[in-house]
Order: C-alpha cells, then sequence, then structure tokens
C-alpha cells in the first residue's frame, strides 16, 4: 500500500459532503481512522530529530482544547494560568474538536492562541484518542528538534494498550495526579511526572439562586457532570440514590440540584424517571461560563461526587475552594486532594464492567460507592450545623494550600530547568 500523505487527507475531507450520501456514516468514520492511523505509522517510521537545546527558543507550546467548554479545556487553561504566573515564554495553540463535541466555547483566553509552534518544548494537552488527529494537523518539523511532552488523563488503573504507540513520539508524559501517573509507569519507560493543578474558582455575585431559579429556603445538594464524561462514570445516579435514601418525597427542607453539561434526552430520562416521585428536583442543562458554574456551587449547600472513578476531580476541589462542602467517592485521584478531615468521603467496593461504556472496556474496574453512607452524610450535613462549618472551612484552607499557585510554579519551573539541564 502506498503512503497514505496530509495531503491525500484533506482532499479526502473536501469530498465527504458527496460521500455522505452515498457511503455509510461508520463506513466513512473507519476509513479516515484507517487512514490517519497509516499515517502516523509513516511518521514513526521517518522517525523525528532528538531534542536540541537552543535551536528553538526557550519556551513551551501548549497545544490543546484552549476553547472548550469541557474538564479537558478547563484542564489546558489552568496550565497556561501557571505558565503565565511562572513568566516562562509560552504560546498557546487551539486544538479544534468536532463541532458535535463543542457544544460551547471558552473565549476568555483568545489574546494568548498563536497559530505558530515557536519554542522548544511541546506540551501535547489531548486526549490519546484524538492524537491521531494533531499528528495529521500539525507539520512534522515541529516535532522535530523539540522535546515533546504529552498531558494525559484517565480514569482507571488499567492504561489502555492503545496508547503505547504514541510513545516514540514522545520524551516524557505528565499527568495531574499520581494515580494516573502510577498506573502509566507501569506500562512506560518514558519519564512521567505529576503536575497537580492550580485551582481558582471566580464567582460572581449577581449569580445567586434567583438567577439559577433555585429556591432561596431549602438546603441545596448539587450533582453535576458532562454527558461527553460518561455518565456511568460519573455516577449521578449514585446521587439521586442517596438523596432518595435520605429523604422521602415531599421533604420540603432540601432539593436536589442536576447540572448536565451537554445534556443527552436519554440521560435525562434516566435521572427523571429515578426521580419522579420527587418535586424538589432542578434540572440546569443551558451552558453556563465558569464564573457562573463556580458560583452555582458557591449557592447551593452541598457538591456530592459519587463518582466511579476520577482522573481528578477539579468541581471537588473548587466546590472546597468556595466553601461548599464535598461527599465524594473515596477512590481514584480526588483522594490525593481529600480526606475525611475536610470531605465526606464514602465508602466503596470494586466492581467490573459487564459491557463497554466508551472509552472504558467490559471487564475493567471501578469502584461502586456506597449510597447508604452517602445519604447518612446527608443528613448529617443537613441537621449538624457545627459540622457543617467546620468541614467547609478547613476544606476552604487545605485546598488553599494544597493546590495553590505556589506549589504548581515551583514544580513546572522545577522540571523546565531539569530538562534544559540533563540535555
Amino acid at each position: 500500500m502506498s503512503t497514505i500523505t496530509s495531503n491525500m487527507l484533506r482532499q479526502a475531507e473536501k469530498i465527504k459532503p458527496a460521500l455522505k450520501k452515498v457511503l455509510p456514516q461508520k463506513f466513512l468514520t473507519s476509513a479516515k481512522s484507517r487512514m490517519l492511523e497509516q499515517s502516523y505509522k509513516s511518521l514513526v517510521r521517518q522517525g523525528r530529530r532528538p531534542f536540541a537545546p537552543g535551536k528553538k527558543p526557550y519556551g513551551i507550546n501548549v497545544i490543546g482544547l484552549v476553547q472548550a467548554q469541557m474538564g479537558l479545556g478547563q484542564s489546558c487553561r489552568l496550565l497556561a494560568d501557571v505558565l503565565e504566573a511562572s513568566q516562562i515564554p509560552y504560546a498557546l495553540y487551539n486544538f479544534r474538536l468536532p463541532a458535535s463535541l463543542m457544544s460551547a466555547q471558552e473565549h476568555g483566553y483568545d489574546s494568548r492562541i498563536r497559530e505558530d509552534l515557536p519554542y522548544g518544548i511541546n506540551l501535547i494537552h489531548i486526549n490519546p484518542d484524538e492524537m491521531l488527529l494533531m499528528y495529521d494537523r500539525l507539520p512534522k518539523d515541529c516535532w522535530d528538534d523539540s522535546y515533546n511532552i504529552a498531558f494525559w488523563l484517565w480514569e482507571l488503573e488499567e492504561i489502555p494498550k492503545s496508547w503505547e504507540k504514541y510513545f516514540p513520539m514522545l520524551d516524557e508524559i505528565w499527568t495531574p495526579s499520581e494515580f494516573i501517573s502510577g498506573n502509566l509507569r507501569k506500562v512506560t519507560d518514558l519519564p512521567v511526572k505529576t503536575m497537580p493543578y492550580c485551582v481558582t474558582a471566580k464567582t460572581d455575585e449577581k449569580y445567586d439562586r434567583d438567577y439559577f431559579h433555585l429556591p432561596k429556603d431549602r438546603f441545596l445538594f448539587l450533582a453535576m457532570y458532562d454527558s461527553n464524561s460518561t455518565m456511568e462514570r460519573k455516577n449521578p445516579m449514585g446521587a439521586v440514590n442517596s438523596f432518595k435514601k435520605a429523604f422521602p418525597p415531599g421533604d420540603y427542607r432540601v432539593g436536589l440540584v442536576i447540572k448536565v453539561n451537554n445534556a443527552r434526552e436519554e440521560d435525562l430520562k434516566i435521572l427523571k424517571e429515578g426521580l419522579r416521585d420527587y418535586d424538589n428536583v432542578y434540572y440546569i442543562t443551558k451552558t453556563l461560563e465558569k464564573d457562573q458554574v463556580n458560583t452555582l456551587i458557591r449557592d447551593c449547600d452541598v457538591f456530592v461526587s459519587l463518582h466511579r472513578a476520577e482522573g481528578f476531580g477539579l468541581v471537588m476541589a473548587e466546590a472546597m475552594l468556595v466553601g461548599t462542602p464535598c461527599i465524594a467517592t473515596n477512590w481514584s485521584s480526588n483522594t490525593e486532594f481529600m480526606n475525611d478531615d475536610v470531605a465526606c468521603m464514602v465508602d466503596y467496593s470494586f466492581t467490573t464492567l459487564k459491557e463497554d461504556y466508551p472509552p472504558y472496556k467490559k471487564g475493567a474496574v471501578w469502584a461502586d460507592p456506597d449510597v447508604d453512607q452517602a445519604a447518612g452524610y446527608m443528613k448529617k450535613l443537613l441537621e449538624d450545623k457545627k459540622y457543617y462549618n467546620g468541614l467547609a472551612q478547613r476544606a476552604k484552607s487545605y485546598i488553599s494550600r494544597k493546590l495553590g499557585m505556589d506549589q504548581a510554579l515551583e514544580k513546572v519551573k522545577r522540571r523546565m530547568a531539569q530538562i534544559y539541564e540533563k540535555d
């Protein structure tokens, strides 16, 4: 088979509308994937020139979803904030996902976005399942003479085998948690470094409960997730079932707020069916700006995340920072910044996936949180004001130190110095 070039892929994109009329979408998607795979294999065979300090200017090119209003986009922007504060030269390159995955965009960083990649370090903040597309879009010479770092997140202990094909094009991997880093070290000899976020949470007083059409006189529990992040993993039904165990229908001391990003009708149907006997449930499905989300979290009384696995758990950290106590599963990456002194940590048992929940495969293992214990925490937080206030205060103080700017700056600056010194 002859080598498939980037130009051939671009030509194929031009005729895609015509092909859609005569070929099924599944066939077209499969064909494009094969072409991208072939193009990447050709790139690996050609090889790349190793890192040459001084050949390109000192600094970092951040390649990521700069404008995406989703967790991966927020992660990329947090890294940009650290680099801005560090005074390390950097460039933001906005990698665009298909429109179907980008229901809304964040434009607060647009002034920092560039179309070139001038610096000697490439920090690739893109999920591995999008990296074939990235390697096709960007010119080969951007990898030559550069130090190429992938910033990856993954929620389970077993790293997908498919990731290993990207190792030859990388010099190093960063992750935000030791949970992910430790699992990656089992499958690669590349340096794997843990670079926790600097967590911030700007709020705005004008976004009060009235703004979100929420009652002022009820103790509100908030569950929040993005349909693109897999409902089964985020497990909002854990919060639903805990709420039902804690409070019967008609208990109007309390309410449950469910915020769903990129809401799918099938997800909402499941949630509403589970809560059909309750009229103190409030759904928010419209897209919110980040400061609105932060303020919504602050406006509610408790944040609930009975996740089955987390790659980091940014929203939990943000809730702690704005003073909203958290009820959270005591497993995976969030345990690196949460403990029983600053959060309501919920016990779990491990469960094996009986089917695929893409990208998670049948046979994988994740946590099944104890909804009875979570329900007990809900009642305690409602009824014990002293416990509630103490938890909120300790959490805010702890997370400010644990995930503050100083620790993030120190790690990035030290690693930059090490990269340039060793080479």
